[in-house]
């Protein structure tokens, strides 16, 4: 198997971690914000969209592509 070379730098690392970790406690925070307003189910399944991009950015970050 051939070695792993990365396409991005330490900056670009670090700038995607931070991404992901912003994107991540945004979602719990409005999870938690829409958990105590009572809002309806089918809103808090928008949720997703900020937990990908949260998971696809630590994932990236830390898989260096």
């Amino acid at each position: 198997m051939a070695p792993k070379i990365a396409n991005i730098g330490p900056r670009g690392r670090r700038r995607r971690v931070l991404l992901g970790a912003a994107a991540l406690a945004a979602g719990v925070a409005i999870l938690i914000l829409l958990l105590m307003l009572g809002v309806d189910r089918g809103w808090r399944a928008l949720l997703v969209v900020p937990f990908w991009v949260g998971a696809l950015g630590v994932l990236q970050a830390r898989a260096q592509t």
